[in-house]
């Protein structure tokens, strides 16, 4: 047993100043055979501690159910295991680029503007959740001989709201539930995010990815006292589908984060191993300085340009980083561990079966609603991750008018009496061409990820107006909702209809509509184990998800730049594995679901570069 504790230069383990050199990884972006090797990784290169988040809408998927709490503390067991200390961020919010920045869909959607603040009614669902989540944490507490060193109140409280309230009863929470290591709070190093975020008597914390001095001399005219921590030192940065790719020069990284060392100070480095945004969990962003413009959906790969990438590979980062940081551990630093290793050669998978749309609803989709006044939203069908129909009629007879999506988020795929009319998007909200009445016009409307991040955290999804012909609202309309976790269930996905494929491919033989579930299967002569993976893409094919052997890789576009899908090892088996295909959108001629050894986790070498 141990105590560690927070004094007025340093932090202490048993009265003994200790420098935290951590890195961030995220367990839940981390398939569970493989969290020995990632953080047997980041020993290796020179850390002492790791951090993740705790993503409440994972584990809170409705009200009263929870899933898999138990895997916040499997996960600290395996960092105790790996000689590593541990910090905990539990939210409730979490940002991290994670869809609705951890907040349940049904919490955002019951409580809207109040989450965050000290409204009664969000605390207690909060309570409820920190009261099942919290044991995990509590009884791996570095004093009761377990890793756990420091637990977060709340995350960069600043850059979103000054509710003192809030924050002073959120960290009395966590003591009543029973934490009693140190407690901090993380922002920006500027005035209001820092007089916003932070706490009296929690130590106060700084996110950057460079300019050390700077941001720690900001942080020492708020706190004149206590040890200097960068929480979130930021090696790389995270993408979006079609904009370019972001990467982050290796020596410039290094030398950042040689300043942070130079200055005394521990660091948090984000993130020493980023892992993969399975399931469409991805988040999405807000253009502008208020967050109010186009809205920018989060990639699937959460590799982040890491100094491990997203394969569990070491990258040049992570042997200078190992370089700059040896100086500083106790002792000598491991071996680095064997990289793993990829499936021998290139296969395609040979494609089955193919439902249509609506054979795909008809099997795995809610129940259709009523005809109502209005669409009802995403939140309105609890729909967290996925898409909805929505069908509703033109009365006529009555010439062509704009037909437009009042209020539309994300995206819909739009038909008229069965023809594809066109995509809308929010920026393009109204059909090319007029629709004329009488008309049967179904909407498929997928969400692109909600905003982890600033004031539109929470918005609704879908339509969430109305359906407009010229200025009138379209009313009587019906919604479908087509989770994504129904595709996980074997039995659900057993009930899907399937056909033959198609023509000599996907592509159909010039039918208007290639949309649907794809199934097929691919053959391995060795399975690759947690020590593996592979890598799978998908040329041809326009925007959907992929699932191998009921395991949710997450959401594809051809847009980019991400263009290969992450394969844990773990998920592939000896033999016929099998695979399924949600296409969104249409399919090309020829288009090719191929596996390959371990293909590049970016498209092209120009990119942005991360701060």
């Amino acid at each position: 047993m141990s105590d560690f504790t927070v004094g007025d230069d340093d932090f202490l383990v048993d009265g003994r100043p200790v420098r935290l050199l951590s890195g961030a990884l995220h367990y839940f972006r981390v398939h569970e055979e493989q969290w020995d090797h990632r953080l047997s990784m980041l020993r290796a290169m020179g850390l002492n501690c790791v951090e993740t988040y705790v993503p409440w809408n994972l584990h809170e998927p409705r009200p009263g159910v929870f899933e898999d709490v138990a895997a916040l503390g499997r996960f600290l067991d395996a960092a105790g295991r790996a000689g590593l200390w541990a910090i905990v961020r539990p939210g409730p919010y979490i940002c991290a680029e994670w869809e609705n920045g951890g907040l349940p869909g049904w919490v955002t959607a019951r409580f809207g503007r109040r989450v965050r603040t000290r409204d009664t009614e969000y605390g207690a669902a909060v309570e409820r959740w920190f009261r099942v989540l919290l044991p995990q944490v509590v009884e791996r507490q570095i004093s009761r001989g377990g890793p756990v060193i420091m637990v977060q109140a709340e995350n960069e409280y600043g850059s979103y709201g000054s509710d003192q309230v809030y924050l002073a009863w959120l960290a009395g929470l966590l003591r009543t539930c029973g934490v009693s290591v140190p407690l901090f709070t993380s922002d920006g190093p500027e005035d209001h995010m820092l007089t916003g975020g932070s706490v009296p008597g929690l130590l106060a914390t700084a996110n950057f990815g460079s300019g050390a001095r700077e941001g720690f001399g900001v942080l020492r005219g708020h706190r004149p006292k206590g040890p200097l921590m960068c929480m979130e030192f930021w090696c790389g940065w995270f993408e979006h589908w079609g904009a370019r790719p972001v990467v982050r020069d290796p020596g410039q990284a290094a030398e950042a984060l040689r300043e942070v060392l130079e200055c005394g100070a521990s660091v948090n480095v984000y993130m020493a191993h980023g892992g993969t945004n399975f399931g469409g969990w991805s988040g999405a962003n807000r253009s502008g300085p208020l967050q109010d413009g186009a809205l920018l959906s989060t990639v699937t790969s959460y590799d982040y340009d890491a100094p491990v990438d997203e394969y569990g590979r070491p990258t040049e980062k992570f042997w200078q980083f190992r370089e700059v940081l040896a100086p500083y551990a106790a002792g000598p630093l491991p071996d680095v561990p064997a990289a793993p290793v990829g499936i021998a050669g290139r296969v395609r998978a040979e494609l089955t079966g193919w439902a249509p749309m609506g054979a795909v609803l008809e099997a795995l989709g809610d129940a259709e609603t009523e005809p109502s006044g209005v669409p009802p939203t995403f939140e309105d069908l609890g729909v967290e991750r996925g898409l909805v129909r929505y069908r509703v009629s033109v009365p006529g007879p009555r010439r062509p008018y704009a037909l437009g999506l009042s209020g539309l988020r994300d995206l819909a795929t739009v038909f008229v009496d069965g023809v594809r009319a066109g995509v809308c998007t929010e920026e393009s909200p109204v059909l090319p061409e007029p629709v004329a009445g009488p008309a049967e016009v179904e909407l498929w409307v997928e969400s692109l990820g909600r905003v982890n991040y600033g004031p539109r955290v929470g918005e609704t999804k879908g339509v969430t107006v109305g359906v407009m012909h010229e200025r009138q609202y379209l009313h009587g309309v019906r919604a479908r909702a087509l989770r994504l976790e129904s595709f996980e269930c074997r039995e659900a996905v057993g009930a899907v209809r399937f056909g033959a494929v198609p023509g000599a491919g996907p592509a159909t033989d010039g039918a208007s509509d290639t949309r649907g579930l794809y199934r097929g299967s691919f053959g391995l002569d060795a399975a690759p184990g947690a020590g593996g993976h592979a890598g799978v893409e998908l040329p041809g094919w326009k925007r959907g998800f992929v699932w191998v052997n009921g395991f949710a890789l997450g959401r594809y576009w051809s847009v980019g730049p991400q263009s290969t899908l992450y394969v844990p090892g773990p998920v592939l088996r000896e033999g016929v594995n099998e695979v399924l295909v949600l296409e969104l959108d249409e399919v090309a001629a020829g288009a090719r679901v191929e596996f390959g050894p371990g293909l590049p986790v970016r498209t092209g070498a120009a990119g942005a570069d991360a701060d």
